[in-house]
C-alpha cells in the first residue's frame, strides 16, 4: 500500500477539477412549519391504497433512506428493511418492485432537474405544469419542486402503495386516470382534524380544511424530504472547505483515482457527485423489470422506456454518490449488495455481468415468485442486448487501488446530518402504525 500512496502522491494534478463545496444557497429553501406536516404524511400510511404502507416504509431513515433490499417488497408486505417479508394469504405481494428503491439525500438541491433511474420525470415546458411526467397534462399545477412531483406517483402504482384494484378505491381510480388517484388521498387527508388544523397554519392560500388539496401535500413531502435528508458535512467536504486533514491517506490516495486515472468523475461529477444523464453499465437483469406495454419479454430497457430513442436502450441515471455508503444494494436494480462489488463491476462491466451470481444481491425469499426472478437472466438474446450495450471501457486497477477507491466513497458519508432533523414521529395523526 506504501508504494501506492507513493506513486499517487508523485501523480500530476487531478484528470477533472475537484468540484465546489456545497453550500446552504444551493439547495430549495423549504418552509419549517410545512416541512413538519412532511414529515408526518412522510411516515403515515394514510397516503396509500390500504394504508398498510407509507413512504418511509421503503426511504426509511434507518436504511440510508432506502431500503436496503435490492428490489423492494412493497404494498402487501409487512416489516421494514432487510427483514421485511412478502406478506401471507390474500394480501401477499405479487410482484417485487422492478427497481432498487433509490436514496432520497440532497434532492432539494437546486441544480437537480431530472429524477428516477429512467428519467420519466424532468423539469419541463412540454406541458405548461412545469413538469414532463407520466401525468402528462394532469399534472396538478402549484407543485414547489421536482421532489414534489415525484412525491405524488409512488402513490398511484399497484405495487408500491396504490394496491389492487378490488381492494380499495385508490387502485380502482389509478387503473381509470392516474389524476383521479389524488384527490381520494386530498380528502383522506383534510378530513383528519389534526392535519387540517396544520395546513391552515403553514400554507397561506389553505383557509378551511376544503382548500387542502393533494398539492399542498406533496409541496409539505417535498418540504421535509429537502430539509431532511439533506448533508453535506462529510470528511470530503471538510477536505473542500480547506481542511487538509479531514481525509486519511487512504482517502485522498481514492480521491486522486477517483477524480484521475481511474475517471469515476467523468459521470460523477459536480458537487452532488452526478451528471443527472443516463448511462449503460450491463449490469444483469432480475425480478419483474419495468416492462413496457409492447415489450414481448421481462425486461427493463431503462432510459428508452421513457424517451422511446433506440439509443436509451438500457441506459439509466446516474446517481449521486452522497453517503453511498450507506444506500446498498447499488445498481438500478440492486444487483451488488457490497460497494466494492459495484467497484469492481463499473472497472470490467463484461467481466461482472458474466460473473454475476444471484448471492450477489440482496433478495428476500418469496417461494411463489422465485421460479421467474432469474428467468430474464437466463434468456440468451436478452442477454446479448445487454452486453451489446456499455459506455465503460475496461479499466485495470491493483486490489491496493481498489480499497482506495472504496475509502473514498466512505469519505463521502455525513456526520450530524444522516441522523436527520426531524426524525421519525412517535405517532401520526391518522392513528396508523408509525414504520419502524
Amino acid at each position: 500500500m506504501v508504494s501506492i500512496l507513493a506513486a499517487l502522491a508523485c501523480a500530476p494534478a487531478y484528470g477533472t477539477p475537484l468540484p465546489a463545496p456545497l453550500q446552504e444557497a444551493d439547495f430549495i429553501a423549504f418552509d419549517e412549519d410545512q416541512a413538519k406536516i412532511g414529515q408526518l404524511l412522510f411516515f403515515d400510511p394514510i397516503l396509500s391504497g390500504n394504508r398498510n404502507i407509507a413512504c418511509a416504509t421503503c426511504h426509511h431513515p434507518n436504511h440510508g433512506s432506502s431500503d436496503g433490499l435490492s428490489l423492494g417488497i412493497g404494498e402487501g408486505g409487512e416489516g421494514l428493511g432487510p427483514d421485511r417479508k412478502p406478506g401471507q394469504g390474500a394480501s401477499r405481494i405479487i410482484k417485487r418492485i422492478p427497481r432498487n428503491a433509490p436514496a432520497l439525500w440532497n434532492l432539494g438541491a437546486r441544480e437537480i432537474d431530472v429524477l428516477f433511474h429512467d428519467g420519466r420525470l424532468s423539469v419541463s415546458d412540454i406541458y405548461d405544469n412545469g413538469f414532463d411526467s407520466p401525468a402528462q397534462e394532469w399534472l396538478p399545477e402549484g407543485l414547489n419542486s421536482i421532489l414534489a412531483a415525484q412525491a405524488l406517483f409512488p402513490m398511484t402504482s399497484q405495487f408500491e402503495m396504490a394496491g389492487d384494484p378490488k381492494e380499495n378505491q385508490v387502485a380502482g381510480a389509478a387503473y381509470d386516470r392516474i389524476d383521479n388517484v389524488w384527490p381520494i388521498i386530498a380528502k383522506r387527508v383534510r378530513v383528519n382534524p389534526a392535519y387540517a388544523e396544520q395546513f391552515i397554519t403553514a400554507f397561506d392560500d389553505v383557509n378551511n380544511p376544503l382548500e387542502i388539496s393533494i398539492t399542498h401535500i406533496a409541496n409539505a413531502l417535498a418540504a421535509f424530504q429537502g430539509t431532511e435528508f439533506r448533508s453535506f458535512d462529510s470528511p470530503f467536504d471538510a477536505y473542500l472547505k480547506g481542511d487538509a486533514q479531514a481525509l486519511d491517506p487512504l482517502q485522498k490516495a481514492g480521491m486522486e483515482l477517483f477524480y484521475g486515472r481511474a475517471g469515476c468523475s467523468t459521470c460523477h461529477s459536480g458537487p452532488l457527485l452526478t451528471d443527472q444523464k443516463f448511462h449503460a453499465l450491463t449490469l444483469p437483469h432480475f425480478g419483474p423489470g419495468k416492462t413496457r406495454q409492447w415489450d414481448p419479454i421481462v425486461r427493463d430497457v431503462g432510459r428508452m422506456g421513457a424517451s422511446d430513442r433506440l439509443q436509451d436502450a438500457y441506459r439509466f441515471r446516474t446517481p449521486s454518490l452522497r453517503n453511498v455508503a450507506l444506500t446498498g444494494p447499488y445498481g438500478h436494480n440492486g444487483a451488488y449488495k457490497t460497494l466494492e462489488g459495484m467497484v469492481r463491476h463499473h472497472l470490467d462491466p463484461a467481466a461482472g455481468f458474466s460473473g454475476w451470481q444471484p448471492d450477489m444481491a440482496v433478495l428476500p425469499s418469496v417461494p411463489w415468485l422465485e421460479a421467474a426472478d432469474f428467468l430474464p437472466f437466463d434468456d440468451k438474446r436478452e442477454r446479448a442486448r445487454l452486453q451489446s450495450q456499455t459506455d465503460l471501457l475496461p479499466l485495470s486497477l491493483s486490489e491496493q487501488e481498489i480499497g482506495v477507491l472504496v475509502a473514498f466513497l466512505h469519505s463521502l458519508t455525513g456526520g450530524a446530518s444522516i441522523k436527520g432533523r426531524l426524525g421519525a414521529p412517535d405517532a401520526v395523526p391518522s392513528g396508523l402504525e408509525v414504520p419502524r
